[in-house]
């Protein structure tokens, strides 16, 4: 890794700082890089690690906020809240992205924005802040990182299901149906599905996951906020051509 001006960076989007910086130093160390410089340790037992803390944090802060909410919509929004391209969201917002260590072939291939490295790295920021500072440390980091996205969650109103909704709008409005195309790749303990959805041959979603349902679903949000906001406009573009033709009528 270059020198330790890359780790401040971090520590200073983090807003913290790590008593163990060869901690947070393999954090950002990504499979690519460390086979090509020969064999050096992973940040993949610290993304383990940190999926399972996240997962815990989170699922305890929607408990605790939520003490009406039934156990299926509460697993909803925790899928939601952790999944890969929220994880990559807040992975970007932080620079992530410009500094974790990769091999040239990802390099080139622009894996500095990869929905799927960014999430895998910032499980593992919160995997060495786990093993660094402890649990509390790593819920305070949590609970910032993802207070605001966890509060957009709590107060959605319809399913948190986006293949559902989604066909449910494109059925609605369009007439039609979404289509999924899959890929894979990774070997079998660690593979990663990447999705996009079509709508009347048009490529509206894309979404990377650990699951096949996980990468739907990623595809089915970003396709359902896009059409959502295209239907919108068109319908208040139509709303005003007809509003300009009535007021000519009066004259």
């Amino acid at each position: 890794m270059s020198d330790t001006s890359d780790l401040g960076t971090v520590e200073e989007g983090l807003g913290l700082t790590f008593q163990d910086k060869r901690l947070l130093e393999r954090a950002l160390i990504h499979r690519s890089y460390a086979f090509e410089a020969g064999g050096l340790p992973t940040n993949e037992r610290l993304e383990f690690l940190g999926d399972a803390v996240l997962g815990l944090v989170v699922t305890d802060t929607i408990y605790r906020a939520l003490p009406d909410a039934e156990e299926g919509r509460l697993a909803k929004i925790r899928a939601s809240a952790v999944n890969t391209r929220s994880l990559a969201d807040i992975a970007r917002g932080l620079g992530l992205g410009e500094q974790v260590r990769l091999g040239r072939g990802e390099e080139q291939s622009g894996g500095r924005d990869k929905d799927s490295i960014l999430a895998d790295t910032m499980e593992a920021v919160i995997g060495a802040l786990y093993i660094d500072q402890g649990l509390e440390a790593a819920a305070a980091l949590i609970d910032r990182l993802f207070y605001a996205l966890l509060q957009e969650l709590a107060t959605w109103r319809g399913s948190l299901d986006f293949k559902t909704s989604l066909q449910e709008l494109t059925a609605g409005e369009l007439a039609t149906l979404p289509v999924y195309r899959l890929t894979e790749e990774g070997p079998d303990h660690a593979k990663r599905f990447t999705a996009q959805v079509e709508v009347d041959g048009a490529v509206l979603g894309h979404g990377t996951g650990r699951s096949k349902k996980e990468a739907e679903q990623g595809a089915a949000e970003e396709a359902y906020a896009s059409l959502s906001e295209r239907l919108t406009i068109s319908s208040r573009t139509v709303g005003s051509e007809v509003g300009s033709e009535e007021d000519g009528g009066h004259r």
